[in-house]
């Protein structure tokens, strides 16, 4: 059987890291009996520079087309085009759930021992929908008018307004993906996490929702988190979580945190999930610092892979990628920088170590 899979190799260190995810989900088809055709696609810098736009229509209709994309880190250029390319793909193809995994590997060095926490972030309402006024311009002007009309609160005339929007459904989908992940993936714990006690109408709803959805799900335990709390709780007793649900902005600050637990970004992967399509990629950004120096960690692109065979069903062959990085890790000889000081590997290596599990 054939596979079609838009690949997107990125900006920076994105090329080099999305190439080493691809010749892995390669060897891993060949293992388990199965191929994939890739259509190669670009976003950000080298789009731009190619097709005069950050992101071209083509991109967008090659995921549409194939349904699933791999993708490497891209840069959003200051100043000119989208806030962000990531965020305009989740919300072009409302890819409503992003899902990042936090698992402590052994053979990483880490304060903690037993974290396995997946971080399940609503995408496309919240701050990140991108709704702002700019400082003195008519429309801020405007609003902090109607908030004093409408509320008795007073705005400095001079501040800049953004938006919070959370709907009861955009709420519920999320809350009933992370469930129905819970189930999926045996997990025992949907924790919810907000800031209700402040803001009663925004993340007030957000929770109440999560609440109703949990009631449909007796054999998933739920409780919820005051997101100040949940950063204290997980620094100090991370074993006790399991699977997070989160609004747009807080799920963002989250999983960072929680990739900090089990070793840092380079291990961090995740997949942005809809109705129709989704995309996996690494957690991390472009770093055009390190751009072609065959530095950087290519863990996290290539756990990414493993994430999209997964969604596509190819169970087997994902376990298979995340046995044998499990197992380079372990072993220790053939790791990059962040996980190694002395004599380091480079990506390219650490790739074909991975690739060499892979294959037996």
């Amino acid at each position: 059987m054939q596979y079609a899979i838009t690949f997107i190799p990125g900006d920076g260190i994105g090329p080099e890291v999305a190439d080493a995810a691809r010749k892995c989900v390669d060897a891993a088809a060949d293992v388990d009996g199965f191929s994939v055709e890739w259509d190669e696609q670009l976003a950000g810098e080298e789009a731009m520079n190619k097709h005069g736009t950050l992101l071209p229509q083509k991109t967008i209709a090659s995921i549409k087309r194939n349904g699933v994309a791999l993708k490497g880190p891209v840069t959003t250029p200051i100043g000119t085009g989208f806030r962000s390319i990531n965020v305009e793909l989740r919300q072009q193809l409302d890819l409503f759930a992003n899902v990042r995994p936090a698992k402590l590997i052994s053979g990483i060095a880490s304060k903690y021992s037993n974290v396995d926490i997946v971080v399940i972030r609503e995408n496309t309402e919240d701050v990140y929908a991108g709704i702002e006024y700019d400082t003195n311009t008519s429309s801020a002007r405007k609003l902090i008018r109607f908030a004093k009309r409408t509320t008795g609160k007073t705005i400095r005339k001079d501040s800049a307004i953004g938006f919070k929007p959370i709907s009861p459904y955009g709420s519920r989908r999320i809350a009933e993906f992370a469930f129905e992940y819970a189930k999926i993936h045996k997990r025992r714990l949907v924790t919810a996490v907000h800031k209700a006690n402040i803001m009663k109408f925004t993340d007030g709803l957000f929770l109440r929702e999560a609440r109703k959805i949990s009631d449909k799900h007796k054999s998933i335990k739920f409780d919820d988190r005051i997101i100040d709390n949940m950063c204290m709780q997980l620094v100090v007793k991370p074993e006790l979580y399991d699977v997070l649900l989160c609004p747009n902005l807080y799920g963002d600050i989250l999983s960072d945190l929680c990739s900090g637990l089990v070793g840092g970004l380079g291990i961090a992967p995740s997949g942005n999930i809809g109705s129709h399509y989704a995309i996996f990629e690494p957690v991390h950004g472009s770093a055009p610092k390190y751009s072609r120096m065959d530095k950087v960690n290519p863990t996290a692109a290539v756990l990414s892979a493993a994430m999209m065979l997964e969604h596509l069903g190819k169970i087997k062959a994902a376990r298979n990628i995340e046995k044998a990085v499990a197992s380079v890790i372990k072993e220790g000889k053939h790791l990059t920088y962040d996980l190694k000081e002395k004599n380091p590997a480079g990506t390219k290596e650490m790739a074909i170590a991975i690739i060499r599990k892979i294959k037996g």
